[in-house]
């Protein structure tokens, strides 16, 4: 049985991996938290620069809305995937996965609702 953290770290890290397999390149930064049966990952720095320029030379609202149709697509293409890694992790199945984008801070958030909150094994204090 893995720690809360144990499990957060390893869904960061095969999300990591699964984005730089898919997408050609990673985030910057990941995050990944359980709060219950709730799985938020959290990964910044995802934009590339073709994507940043799209979102700046055209006008804001359609460059915005662009990018979160091709993003969105390009998520529930990946869909099978992440929900294997997290299957895989945490052993429980995802019933829903959630997922936005921000064009101004290059931050994408997925979030995964899973069957049952995952068992864990608590920390043992010093």
């Amino acid at each position: 049985m893995k720690t809360t953290g144990e499990i957060e770290a390893a869904v960061s890290a095969a999300v990591v991996c699964f984005k730089q397999e898919f997408m050609g390149r990673g985030p910057r930064d990941i995050h990944t938290h359980l709060i219950g049966d709730m799985l938020v990952v959290r990964l910044q720095g995802v934009l590339t620069a073709a994507e940043q320029q799209l979102v700046k030379t055209l006008l804001p609202a359609k460059g915005r809305d662009l990018l979160k149709e091709v993003r969105t697509q390009l998520i529930e293409m990946s869909r099978p995937g992440l929900e294997a890694i997290v299957k895989d992790v945490t052993g429980m199945a995802s019933i829903s996965m959630h997922h936005d984008i921000s064009t101004i801070t290059g931050e994408e958030v997925i979030i995964f609702i899973l069957t049952a909150a995952p068992a864990v094994r608590e920390l043992k204090r010093r």
